[in-house]
């Protein structure tokens, strides 16, 4: 089996992927997977918020899954805990490996936007369980999901995230269920989620400006370079 785990940066976050990186790398090996930088922008026509070109570099997972069987992505703003399992060894070949983004604070806006895209694209039974890409796994037979849509992207808010959710929908893909302690974004440390710590969970994925309750005045690079030195010591400054 033919592993690789690939992260999304351009000069607009290489200061946060200089730090995140090189974990990343360690971890890959750990796991006998290659790892790779995605470069190549997609042409994102009528892109309002002008986000799509980077975020659709996702894209290039279609061509990759030719050379490899299984493919992780990771956003370049994530921190992998040192007691990270092997994400390879818990996702079944056959499914893909996400966490669902619509609970808590922003369920209501995610149903939105899976709403919307039905609204513009076709309705097609999707009703909830909104997807995200900073840590998402596929295989081979998934490779169909980073295709265009009738030559179409989804250039509003949400970008791939939409996108490659209305697609796994459309054909009908399945899809693992992560726990959050293997995504864990602002929303999971929320009192829904009984106010989790980000430090008990396998990654920590710092998405929008990381608004973690304990950022206080800290930028987001400096909140990242803070939690690496907390979780990994100075190895990797």
């Amino acid at each position: 089996m033919k592993l690789l785990v690939v992260s999304r940066a351009d000069k607009n976050v290489r200061g946060i992927s200089d730090l995140t990186f090189p974990i990343i790398k360690k971890i890959a090996k750990k796991w006998n997977a290659d790892f790779m930088v995605l470069s190549k922008n997609a042409d994102c026509p009528n892109d309002k918020h002008l986000y799509g070109k980077f975020h659709y570099m996702i894209l290039e997972l279609f061509d990759l899954l030719k050379d490899y069987d299984r493919i992780l992505n990771l956003d370049c703003d994530v921190i992998i805990n040192k007691n990270c399992p092997n994400i390879f060894d818990i996702i079944p070949y056959d499914k893909i490996g996400t966490i669902f983004e619509d609970k808590g604070t922003r369920q209501s806006i995610r149903l939105r936007r899976i709403a919307q895209i039905q609204a513009e694209w076709g309705e097609i039974g999707w009703k909830e369980n909104y997807i995200n890409t900073g840590v998402f796994i596929v295989s081979k037979p998934h490779a169909e999901i980073f295709k265009r849509f009738k030559d179409k992207l989804w250039v509003d808010w949400g970008y791939d995230d939409v996108h490659l959710g209305y697609q796994i929908n459309r054909l009908g893909m399945k899809i693992h269920e992560l726990d959050y302690r293997f995504n864990h974004m602002t929303m999971f440390s929320e009192s829904w989620n009984k106010n989790a710590p980000r430090f008990n969970s396998y990654i920590i994925h710092y998405a929008g400006q990381g608004n973690f309750p304990d950022k206080g005045n800290r930028t987001r690079i400096e909140l990242i370079r803070d939690d690496i030195n907390k979780i990994w010591g100075d190895k990797f400054k």
